[in-house]
């Protein structure tokens, strides 16, 4: 019997977001029996965090990794292997806050365990369903023919969302799904019968939606603005990424819990943030509900999307011109997401003995 197909194997979950590492095992009922969070990869591999693992070590059949950006090429879960890395390095560039962090996860953990299969599981993968009219940007042929497009990402949770909604309503079809990755990072995904036909973040994420620290969609002319007044393109990155979102909006905090207490106060900054949060939200929700159709449910996950009271009554109270639509929240999985796709792709696919 193959490691993996045994009743009491784990895969072993490492999710590498901006700014956490969750890592989980999981058993073939989807149980978790072990889990753990820290503030960032950095900080666990520091700490020899594999070490923790020892106890599970021989029940371990499966590693499987969020990667955030697969590119064009990677749309389904894939073996890690030395070339795999090689490809994904090139694709640093398009999730910076992401791929490095996973990569370097995944080599802490070849290091760990050499013989151990490893899996990466793309955020990008769920969207490769979008026809040419949602991921093309009008912009020139020689552009698009380097590879800028439109990707979208969230999808292994925009994907477990559809799931459990669909599993919910007891029929997988027909379905119009808007499904509201709010969190760290925010996307909205248009579902029709379980596929994404269109999303809201692009080419990386930083397209979108207001995000804790980052822009979301901005006017391109500003950001030429900002490079012909003399900013560098380094930092204007890095404010785009690090210091604009709610915590630029506020002044004070990225953080919703943060801008709730101090919009309570009366706080101006906290306000603001709090007001183009929702404007653009509202906007999203309307493409999503253009591209589809129509929409049966709205589903709301993430950090924001799962806990925030206050959000679901402003959006229901906003949104009645929907009716009749179903306002749900669906706790976020990402890490069930890809312990289904890795077990599912290891039974698939006739793995190789040993590692290149």
């Amino acid at each position: 019997m193959e490691r993996h197909s045994h009743p009491d194997s784990l895969v072993l979950v490492l999710n590498v977001g901006s700014s956490s590492l969750k890592a989980c095992l999981i058993d073939p009922t989807g149980a978790r029996v072990w889990q753990n969070q820290t503030d960032g990869p950095a900080a666990a591999l520091e700490g020899g965090w594999p070490q923790a693992l020892a106890p599970w070590r021989d029940r371990i059949a499966l590693v499987g990794h969020r990667v955030v950006h697969g590119g064009e090429r990677f749309t389904e879960p894939t073996r890690i292997t030395a070339t795999l890395l090689e490809q994904l390095e090139a694709l640093v560039p398009l999730a910076p806050l992401h791929n490095a962090a996973a990569l370097a996860v995944i080599r802490s953990m070849r290091a760990w365990q050499p013989t151990l299969d490893q899996w990466a599981c793309f955020d990008t993968g769920f969207h490769s369903s979008l026809v040419a009219a949602a991921y093309t940007y009008a912009i020139p042929q020689r552009w698009r023919a380097a590879g800028l497009r439109r990707f979208g990402f969230h999808g292994l949770n925009h994907q477990h969302v559809s799931e459990v909604v669909m599993a919910q309503r007891g029929r997988p079809a027909p379905l119009r799904l808007i499904s509201c990755h709010l969190g760290a990072g925010c996307s909205l995904a248009a579902i029709r019968d379980g596929r994404s036909i269109d999303t809201t973040m692009g080419y990386t994420p930083l397209e979108g939606l207001v995000m804790a620290t980052r822009s979301g969609s901005v006017d391109p002319g500003l950001l030429l603005h900002q490079l012909r007044s003399g900013q560098g393109v380094d930092s204007l990155e890095h404010e785009l990424q690090h210091d604009s979102g709610l915590r630029g909006l506020s002044g004070i905090s990225g953080d919703m819990r943060e801008l709730r207490q101090a919009a309570a106060a009366g706080h101006p900054g906290a306000l603001l943030a709090l007001d183009v949060f929702l404007h653009r939200l509202l906007q999203g929700i309307g493409a999503m509900a253009a591209s589809l159709g129509g929409v049966d449910v709205i589903a709301l996950t993430g950090g924001i999307g799962q806990n925030d009271r206050l959000l679901l009554a402003d959006l229901r109270a906003r949104l009645d011109w929907l009716q009749p639509v179903e306002l749900v929240a669906v706790p976020a999985d990402e890490e069930g997401m890809i312990a289904r796709l890795c077990r599912q792709a290891s039974r698939d696919r006739d793995l190789p003995s040993d590692r290149d």
